[in-house]
């Protein structure tokens, strides 16, 4: 099924609570998938393990225990993409 949503000012899109009321979460993933696709899936945090998890900063180990913003962090792993 195809629907047209629009972006309010700040980017952001509303998926329809028909949809959403199929899967039993709130929590979404979007990947970008070449220029014109993005793939949006259901994701449930009580199925991902711990082992699975890792920290991607940590002050102490990285920074010598002074934070950084998260805008920052953000353009420091955009370069890395």
């Amino acid at each position: 099924m195809e629907k047209i949503l629009k972006a309010t000012s700040k980017g952001q899109i509303t998926l329809p609570a028909n949809w959403r009321k199929n899967f039993s979460t709130d929590f979404f993933s979007v990947v970008k998938k070449g220029n014109n696709v993005l793939e949006i899936r259901p994701i449930s945090f009580d199925k991902i393990e711990k082992k699975e998890e890792y920290t991607v900063f940590d002050a102490i180990r990285d920074n010598k225990g002074k934070g950084i913003k998260a805008s920052d962090l953000v353009n420091i792993l955009n370069e890395l993409d």
